[in-house]
């Protein structure tokens, strides 16, 4: 199939709707209210069900009633409305529905601003609503890969019974880049026999979420994380640059960030300097056990990213303190520039040295 020029929001937008995902609730917030404005009319074509909420609260429960009901849906929001449907969201994975989220984020905290932003980094993979609980987080690089993580989400989604979040920043949102459609092929998924689709011929069906018996919750729980142990030992994705040969330093970084550090990379290497890049594909689960192993091959391991420093503390855990962590990162809606990054490697790696960068 021939590549199209699409803005990020609508082939989000588009690739949900060919990977089956026909029902999809939302309330407009910007940066990505163009999926909600494309959807709108492109889902009535293709016999789906667009609704708009009255609020993010509204539509985290039309999922929860829509999931439960054995309907592959979806939304898409930013910060603030990601937020309001944390509470839900509990419910949702207590109840092993399958959902897919796409946060397109903005900067905060607060109302913040729309310029884009990380900082919603911890809210999708340490919980963000209530109880023991995690999502399968992915963390697109590009509007291409953005559309081919959406079929493997809902995949995913249902596979594990269990809510996916798509972080992408603003750019991912707004940005226009030439993508293509591609068919997509999972084996096939158990079936839908917990759905709440009538009970004629069975017994009935019940999605729950409240468990007043004490053991019967934990039972939940060790279950979930039976799910969640699963997933760190099949579902770890990242991607790997400037590995394949010797390197002064190592960055993680992901999202678009991980692409302004290439061009930084590339810079670096201009000057003699060869620095390679850890980009995370899954934010949960982490890819702890690569980036231990390329941090034995350099003195430090720098974090770089559109926050104030939230996934720090993972890329510490994954060097399991045997190697100093530094940070750089812009905030606010401020994109860090390559030179940025090349500034904060050379100074590094002078301090290293016992001088000045």
């Amino acid at each position: 199939m021939a590549k199209v020029l699409m803005k990020g929001n609508e082939a989000i937008g588009e690739a949900g709707i060919r990977a089956r995902g026909l029902c999809y609730f939302c309330y407009p917030i910007t940066p990505q209210s163009e999926v909600a404005e494309y959807l709108s009319k492109r889902m009535p074509e293709a016999g789906g069900v667009f609704l708009q909420g009255e609020s993010e609260v509204a539509v985290s429960n039309m999922l929860y009633g829509a999931a439960g009901a054995g309907v592959r849906c979806w939304t898409s929001s930013s910060g603030p409305g990601i937020s309001l449907m944390m509470e839900a969201l509990a419910y949702i994975a207590a109840a092993e529905l399958p959902v897919v989220i796409v946060n397109i984020v903005r900067c905060g905290p607060g109302l913040g601003g729309i310029l884009p932003s990380q900082s919603d980094y911890r809210q999708a993979v340490k919980g963000g609503g209530h109880g023991d609980y995690q999502c399968l987080v992915y963390a697109p690089a590009s509007v291409q890969e953005a559309v081919d993580l959406m079929p493997l989400a809902f995949d995913r989604a249902e596979r594990y019974r269990n809510p996916v979040l798509i972080i992408g920043d603003g750019m991912i949102g707004q940005m226009m880049e030439p993508v293509e459609f591609k068919e997509h092929k999972f084996p096939p998924l158990p079936p839908k026999d917990w759905a709440t689709t009538g009970c004629k011929g069975r017994k009935p069906n019940v999605v729950n979420s409240l468990y007043l018996d004490p053991y019967a919750e934990e039972k939940l729980n060790l279950r979930m994380v039976a799910k969640y142990e699963k997933m760190k030992k099949e579902e770890v994705r990242c991607e790997e640059y400037n590995t394949d040969k010797p390197y002064q330093a190592l960055l993680v970084a992901y999202g678009t960030t991980a692409r302004i550090c290439r061009t930084a990379i590339h810079k670096l290497g201009e000057e003699g300097i060869h620095v390679a890049l850890l980009r995370p594909i899954t934010l949960f689960p982490f890819p702890r056990q690569r980036i231990y192993e390329l941090a034995q091959k350099v003195d430090w391991v720098m974090s770089v990213e559109m926050s104030t420093g939230q996934m720090v503390e993972d890329v510490e855990l994954s060097v399991r303190c045997e190697k100093p962590v530094h940070f750089f990162g812009r905030t606010g809606g401020v994109v860090p520039a390559p030179e940025e990054v090349v500034e904060a490697v050379k100074k590094q790696l002078g301090a290293g040295k016992g001088g000045q960068a």
